[in-house]
């Protein structure tokens, strides 16, 4: 079982914009709703690969209960933790003419302190050791800045694995809480060693720092350049798949996704970073957020070249 938290979800709405015109009126030519945030995408991936994953959310309202019974329908166990308001909407318009995709992401209902912590002690206690949570996606308003960080640090007591997926300062603080795993993408690692990073080599020994910081596992994506995965032995370069975009969104959480799957199997890191680099690419394939199917995934896997750096 792999579990996974989002505590700012959203409904994806995938609007086709072909030749998007800013300040006139735009038609949509297809429009679908998938059930998201980062973590909620990460555990569609998971079940896709063939995983048995938990999804635990902070859901509101009417758009949260359209979220909570789309993942049911789709086989994906769900821990609704409820709050006031409304869950977010984020519309992706996608504008296949000029190859643009563009988010407009709304900012979703106010959580407290006291409600994560409530959450916190829940998940700790239903988690076993040794077990994974994948903890991922913007913090939600009115929240303290340092949350990740109390939740790395309280799951890590208990002898559980987290795979971090934040930015900014959420990854920042997050990272002081010593998670197992982090994904920053190349300009994310920028900022947090306070130096620009030009090349791979240069990617690669900032990804070592963060190992050296208690981090046992770093992989940082580069976009259409491929990543680094770096862990306390050994560094790689694994090389972009080339494929048909149909969409970006959830890409990153593919990566995330099939890591998580493939750590939690025991897999070998070349199978790890094969997996991983497949399932990104196949998951750019595809519509919105929905998760490719494995098969699709298998298709691409002898694609990826690997180069080890150390």
């Amino acid at each position: 079982m792999i579990y996974t938290v989002t505590l700012n979800p959203a409904l994806d709405k995938t609007a086709q914009v072909p030749d998007l015109k800013v300040d006139e009126v735009n038609r949509i030519t297809e429009l679908r709703r998938d059930a998201g945030g980062k973590g909620i995408n990460v555990s569609k991936v998971i079940k896709e690969l063939g995983g048995v994953t938990e999804a635990w959310a902070v859901l509101a309202g009417n758009t949260g209960e359209w979220i909570q019974s789309a993942l049911e329908a789709d086989g994906i166990r769900v821990n609704a933790i409820p709050a006031e308001g409304e869950t977010r909407t984020n519309l992706k318009v996608v504008d296949s003419v000029n190859d643009t995709h563009t988010d407009i992401n709304e900012p979703g209902p106010e959580v407290t302190d006291s409600m994560l912590n409530d959450m916190l002690i829940e998940l700790a206690n239903a988690v076993p050791a040794d077990g994974i949570v994948v903890v991922s996606g913007s913090l939600p308003k009115g929240v303290r800045p340092d949350t990740y960080e109390r939740w790395c640090r309280v799951l890590r007591m208990g002898g559980i694995r987290v795979f971090l997926d934040a930015d900014g300062e959420a990854l920042a603080r997050g990272i002081e809480g010593r998670p197992y795993f982090i994904k920053p993408n190349d300009h994310e690692l920028s900022a947090l060693v306070g130096r620009e990073l030009k090349s791979v080599p240069e990617v690669a020994e900032a990804a070592r720092e963060l190992v050296g910081r208690g981090i046992p596992m770093v992989v940082v994506s580069m976009g259409g350049e491929g990543a680094v995965f770096c862990t306390e032995n050994e560094t790689w370069y694994a090389g972009p798949v080339k494929v048909h975009v149909g969409s970006t969104v959830g890409a990153g959480d593919s990566v995330v996704a099939a890591i998580a799957y493939a750590v939690n199997k025991g897999m070998p890191l070349e199978d790890t970073m094969r997996l991983a680099m497949a399932t990104g690419a196949a998951n750019v394939m595809q519509s919105g957020t929905q998760a490719a199917e494995r098969s699709v995934v298998d298709s691409l896997i002898d694609r990826v070249v690997l180069t080890q750096l150390l």
